[in-house]
């Protein structure tokens, strides 16, 4: 044969496997439409279905006679169960590609498990050809039993030898008992020496053990009761006390032993409850009774009490074909979840024995182990192939689906399975221990969190909605759900197209929230709604930037149908914009006059004047202009005209305060008070206007500037010293939670010096008698400036510096963009040029004399890896809020800067404390806490060493008549006198 003759051959047997790869979509697509109408309940003649005979013969005609039966069997079962799922036809001749092809269609985001950051875990010593035929979580002391099918029990190392069916752990005798196939085995892990000889062995059995458990009574001590299960269908109930072993004798007379007991010696109850095999027994202790399955079709699960196993009364049965392999209850939804044979997953209510509740079908083996995860109401369950499916077990959903590829032939099945909900992980074990992850233990994915795709400018939270709204430097705005960062809803082009949104404010009530573009134009909008309802337009002479808006807040409207809003711009202006109830437009009503140039040399107040205008309505803020000499002159050394601008202010109308605060580019601090009608200069650096070519202008720059103020409500409350961190509030992790270890200044702790003040500004007040109480006087405000050199400065109004503070990070000295403070000024946030945050507590530094040692900081961590524009502390769910440039805004534990998730993710927020210590993939650094050295910890100095004083002894007995016979040989304490 020559070339021409194989290319033309080659090209034929081409052409023909292409025409039978159509062809056999074409007989997918009719499988699976016939199949789609079989669920829909419609009629489908016999000779028109395509069964499995059809179907096998129709692929033989179409790639010939080679294709194995199983193949075909095990892709045509697959595409029964899921029509809508993607079929490749290398499927058909066995080969598979390396992913799940349901698996694929997850991305990394919804996995529910880090399969490639599995860990696996060699059970030294043991034998070849041996498997993990149980493992048992004992969650308050976080053991981990293991027990292999040729004797190895290992705990944290220590082992003992025999042939074991399965494990548990006596919670009262606190020892670990194992079961034979005739025998039961309570060993001492924790005794002196060979623990390894310390066990007792009791025997013989009548039949042969294949599980076991502990009953957790806690009302009993030194006793436990234990269930056995074995292969005549028995369950048995086996108590053990203290005395059965001698465990009460003294630690001095108590010796290594390896002792054989008769069972007859044993208070022991058994019942006949299933006519095969017993293969798994649990006690389920909020239903308070227990269950054992069995491969029985008839009595294939059986729920309840003890006191049946001493009676013949009728027992709850559920009934299944071939039986179950396993079971397990899920407490939050009140279900029995079974698998077996019959490959298909059941859900019973524990009352209805006649029919499940629900089904889950996918697997296609034999279900050989089911758990549950509590926390994310997930049932996860295992085939004889070693294929794991998650589900969601309040949808009936498939979540996750991998398969454990590793191990050779001897090492196909897996034997025993839990999850540790202490540390969320799924371990696994046949000839090794394999522990599966959850994806959020492992810092939340590899996926960078977005809530916007460009920058985020502004981040508020609505107390009243219970939701936060986000913009973008895109101009698209949305509101998320604070308890399951899920989106509300969103609008585009805001301000219209390429106007970008800068600032933004929510009123008093909720309601309503404005929004500032950079070229001047303001608008007001329905938060509930999302719908516009009032617009300030852009001016005809306006030039582009000169009205960008920097801040926006809501005043509090003498009269009702109004809304008042102040407004700062890039330039330094301040001015008030109006809207009435019947006008759509928005107007500029007044404007601050500008002081900065007036406050810069020497003089340190300049008294306001009313204008003359009239005013159709009333306003908080008067229309004011200066009184100032007509013989001003300016300042010798004239500073850059951008030094004197406004960079931000803070209001304050309260207990008849009416207050505005600035901070500038060259650092002053001015205060505005309508009150007395005065504008001060609460403080100047000395040489912020000094023309330095070597030091940056702006180096005293205000970036952020806050009213600290406590009303009388919060000031009658109970005052406590600080949040309780977590190094206190927390128990002790375990070493596997090891990652969650924080740094700190110091070593010492102090003990019982800090409480928990934002439980305690949950506390209601009662404002229905608001006289049962006297209420204290409420202390004036106080300020506090974050400036570009890192410094956190707090001023009275008067201009006394009360506390300047460079926050302790884990990089010093970095620039302070934003402030936050608590409704009763007990918490203080700060958030950094590097994305830190900084908490302090200044519950006991507001009360008068100002004491700066009580301005505590208590916690600081890296939020996010650029800078923030917003930090928010969100009382009643106890959670900080960040916003940041990198597009992101994250959400945090207070107590102790865990992180919980950001807006935009996939999955719900869980803002239930937990020790489940996890990071964004985009930060590496672990939170500080602040401790304080405690008196108790330092070390008392003495100025001699304690030695034996011969002469001072002899006249000290001298004076009581008393000559004691001192041996000086002797050490000092015997020689004491009596």
């Amino acid at each position: 044969m020559d070339i021409r003759e194989k290319k033309h051959l080659t090209a034929l047997q081409i052409s023909n496997f292409k025409k039978s790869l159509n062809g056999f979509e074409k007989l997918i697509e009719q499988t699976a439409a016939q199949k789609r109408d079989e669920k829909a309940g419609l009629f489908i003649h016999k000779e028109d279905a395509i069964d499995y005979d059809k179907f096998y013969a129709s692929v033989k005609e179409l790639f010939g006679p080679d294709v194995k039966n199983q193949d075909v069997k095990r892709f045509y079962r697959r595409l029964c169960n899921n029509t809508d799922a993607s079929a490749d036809w290398c499927e058909i001749f066995g080969y598979f590609s390396s992913e799940d092809p349901i698996a694929s269609q997850l991305d990394e985001e919804n996995l529910i498990f880090f399969v490639s950051r599995k860990q696996r875990i060699l059970i030294s010593g043991s034998r070849r050809r041996d498997v993990i035929k149980s493992i048992v979580k004992v969650p308050h002391l976080d053991l981990l039993i293991t027990a292999t099918q040729k004797g190895l029990i290992t705990v944290f190392n220590n082992q003992d030898t025999s042939w074991i069916t399965g494990c548990d752990y006596l919670l009262q005798l606190k020892r670990i008992v194992a079961t034979t196939e005739r025998t039961i085995i309570v060993w001492d892990y924790k005794a002196q020496g060979s623990s390894q000889k310390n066990y007792f062995v009791i025997k013989p059995m009548d039949h042969c053990l294949l599980c076991v458990c502990v009953v957790p009574l806690t009302d009993q001590l030194c006793r436990d009761d234990i269930l056995l299960g074995d292969d005549g269908g028995f369950v048995s109930r086996f108590t053990v006390n203290s005395d059965d072993f001698g465990l009460r004798q003294a630690k001095s007379e108590r010796k290594l032993q390896n002792q054989v007991l008769d069972s007859k010696n044993f208070k022991s109850v058994k019942r006949k409850l299933h006519n095969d095999w017993v293969m798994k027994i649990r006690y389920i202790s909020a239903l308070n009774c227990f269950g054992s399955c069995s491969l029985d079709s008839n009595h294939s699960l059986v729920l309840e009490s003890l006191k049946r196993l001493e009676d013949n009364l009728p027992v709850r049965e559920f009934s299944m074909p071939r039986g179950a392999n396993t079971f397990c209850y899920c407490v939050k939804a009140n279900v029995i979840v079974t698998g077996g044979d019959d490959k298909v997953i059941r859900l019973w209510h524990p009352n209805i024995s006649t029919k499940p509740v629900g089904k889950l079908v996918g697997h296609m083996f034999s279900i050989t182990e089911i758990v549950t995860n509590e926390k994310d109401q997930h049932v996860i369950s295992l085939s004889s192939a070693k294929v794991f499916r998650v589900w969601d077990i309040q949808t009936l959903s498939l979540l996750q689906v991998f398969h454990d590829s590793q191990g050779g032939p001897g090492d196909m099945q897996i034997y025993s399975m839990i999850y540790d909900a202490n540390h969320g992980m799924l371990i696994t074990g046949s000839s090794v221990m394999d522990m599966y992850p959850l994806t959020k233990m492992i810092q939340d994915t590899k996926q960078i969190p977005h809530t916007h795709e460009r920058e985020i400018n502004v981040m508020l939270y609505n107390k009243y909605f219970h939701q936060v709204l986000t913009i973008c430097s895109e101009s698209i705005i949305r509101v998320w759900e604070l308890e399951t960062g899920l989106q509300v809803y969103q609008i585009l082009d805001s301000h219209g197209f390429n106007i970008e949104v800068t600032s933004a404010a929510i009123n008093e009530s909720g309601f309503l929230f404005a929004t500032g573009a950079y070229n001047g134009t303001v608008r007001i909008w329905d938060f509930g709604s999302g719908q516009e309802m009032k617009v300030l337009l852009e001016g005809k002479d306006w030039k582009e930037d000169d009205h960008y808006l920097r801040r926006l807040m809501f005043l509090k409207a003498p009269e009702e149908h109004q809304h008042l809003l102040l407004a700062l711009e890039r330039n330094g202006t301040v001015k008030m914009i109006q809207g009435k109830e019947d006008d759509i437009y928005l107007m500029v009503v007044w404007e601050l006059p500008g002081v900065v140039p007036f406050l810069q040399d020497g003089k340190h107040a300049v008294h306001l004047r009313t204008s003359t205008r009239d005013r159709n309505m009333a306003l908080p803020f008067p229309d004011v202009e200066l009184i100032v000499e007509r013989k001003f002159s300016q300042p010798t050394n004239k500073p850059a005209i951008n030094l004197l601008r406004v960079n931000c202010i803070d209001l304050l109308q309260v207990e008849g305060y009416n207050l505005i605060a600035a901070g500038t580019l060259s650092g002053m601090i001015i205060l505005w008070n309508f009150v007395t009608s005065t504008v001060k200069k609460v403080y100047r650096p000395e040489d912020c206007f000094t023309v330095n070519p070597d030091l940056d202008p702006k180096r005293f720059k205000i970036n952020d500037i806050l009213f600290l103020f406590r009303t009388p409500e919060c000031a009658r409350r109970p005052s406590q010293d600080s949040i309780c961190p977590s190094f206190q509030c927390e128990s002790s992790k375990g070493p596997q939670s090891s990652k969650g270890s924080k740094q700190s200044m110091h070593d010492s702790e102090v003990k019982g010096e800090r409480t928990d003040v934002i439980a305690r500004e949950q506390q209601p007040v009662d404002k229905k008698h608001p006289g049962s109480a006297s209420l204290p006087e409420a202390t004036p405000p106080i300020l506090v400036t974050a400036h570009e050199d890192g410094h956190l400065r707090l001023w009275t109004m008067e201009g006394r510096l009360l506390k300047d503070m460079l926050p302790f990070t884990k990089h010093s000295a970095i620039s302070l963009t934003s402030l936050y403070a608590d409704s009763c000024a007990r918490i203080l946030l700060a958030g950094n040029m590097e994305g830190h945050v900084i908490l302090c507590n200044i519950s006991s530094f507001l009360d008068p004399p100002h004491d700066e040692k009580k301005f505590k900081q208590l916690l600081s961590w890296r939020a996010h890896s650029l800078e923030i524009v917003k930090v928010i502390y969100v009382e009643e769910k106890q959670v900080v809020l960040t916003a940041s440039i990198d597009g992101s805004v994250r959400l945090w534990h207070a107590l102790n800067g865990h992180y919980c998730g950001y807006f935009g993710q996939r999955r719900v927020f869980e803002l239930s404390q937990t020790n489940d210590f996890i990071l964004p993939c985009d930060v590496t650094e672990y939170p500080i806490e602040i401790k304080e050295e405690s008196k108790f910890t330092e070390k008392q100095k003495y100025e001699y060493p304690l030695i034996f004083d011969r002469e001072v002894s002899q006249r000290k007995s001298l004076k009581k008549n008393i000559v004691p016979q001192i041996n000086l040989a002797s050490s000092f304490f015997p020689a004491i006198p009596k």
